[in-house]
């Protein structure tokens, strides 16, 4: 591939960058999540009724006991799966068994849990201050690693795979809880990897070939990388599809987020990590060691 074709591509690949990144903004800023009971407090349980039993018949029954912020999904035939923002304490637990019951007396919970807005809220600010202390480590790590471009690439494309993530959820109204909290912790470290790898063999390329421009010197470590980034992210997609078919609702916003941070994370690896230090000046002649003065 010629040199100024692979150049526009990279272009090209960052103004996409650009735009998906202010597209996620403005939605996560005007859209939001729809926050799991991790956060927001409530309960869930997951009942089997007789197979025939529709949805409405529950919502209908569980109403007048749950309040009407009520949700009730049929995961299969005869089981469902109900949450509330009412919580399921010693005084509505009773109230909710004879809901069930009135319907059909072989009706079993299988499952059931409830997270109170005060721990909810608190699970909420903990998991925003995680993810803020993982992002000011990495910052550490990039800024003592490399050249003060070459972070800030490394990090913009950190902070774009999160972005991008954080927009799916909000666009599609996917529940976001802890689960899916834990893989933007884990889309960090994965994009992380990508970005690092990329940055690494540009600075060994500033180094070896310091007369050459920067662009030429980014589209070398595009194609050297590219081989061994495609069988990473491969592989880690074929780990992660098999938990999105296999892992059932429970794993289903997890494995969302991570194959959407690994599509992201190996885009942005090229879209942001090489064009932002061409964007602020980086020249090879900045990391090229100076000659030996003869004595």
């Amino acid at each position: 591939m010629k040199k100024q074709t692979l150049s526009r591509i990279r272009y090209l690949m960052s103004g996409i960058s650009v735009l998906l990144l202010l597209a996620s903004m403005l939605l996560v800023g005007f859209k939001g999540f729809n926050l799991g009971l991790d956060f927001t407090g409530g309960a869930y349980a997951e009942v089997v009724m007789a197979p025939g039993t529709e949805p409405r018949t529950l919502e209908q029954a569980l109403t007048p006991v749950m309040g009407a912020n009520l949700s009730v999904v049929a995961t299969e035939p005869g089981r469902f799966l109900i949450r509330t923002g009412e919580p399921l304490d010693e005084v509505s637990r009773p109230a909710f068994n004879q809901a069930l019951t009135s319907i059909d007396a072989d009706a079993r919970v299988l499952d059931s849990d409830s997270v109170s807005p005060q721990v909810g809220e608190e699970l909420f600010e903990q998991g925003g201050l995680a993810l803020l202390v993982a992002l000011m480590c990495i910052l550490g790590y990039l800024s003592l690693r490399f050249e003060w471009r070459l972070a800030s690439g490394a990090l913009l494309a950190l902070l774009h795979d999160v972005v991008l993530v954080l927009g799916v959820f909000a666009v599609t109204g996917m529940e976001f809880n802890l689960t899916v909290l834990a893989a933007v912790l884990a889309v960090l470290g994965y994009s992380l990897n990508d970005s690092i790898i990329i940055a690494d063999r540009m600075r060994e390329l500033m180094i070896a070939r310091p007369h050459d421009k920067l662009a030429d010197i980014n589209n070398a470590a595009v194609v050297q990388t590219f081989s061994r980034t495609m069988v990473t992210s491969g592989t880690t997609l074929m780990t992660v599809g098999a938990l999105w078919l296999l892992g059932g609702p429970a794993l289903e916003g997890f494995a969302t987020a991570m194959v959407i941070g690994i599509v992201t994370g190996t885009f942005s690896s090229i879209s942001v990590g090489t064009v932002l230090p061409e964007l602020l000046g980086l020249t090879p002649q900045v990391l090229a060691k100076p000659a030996p003065q003869s004595p």
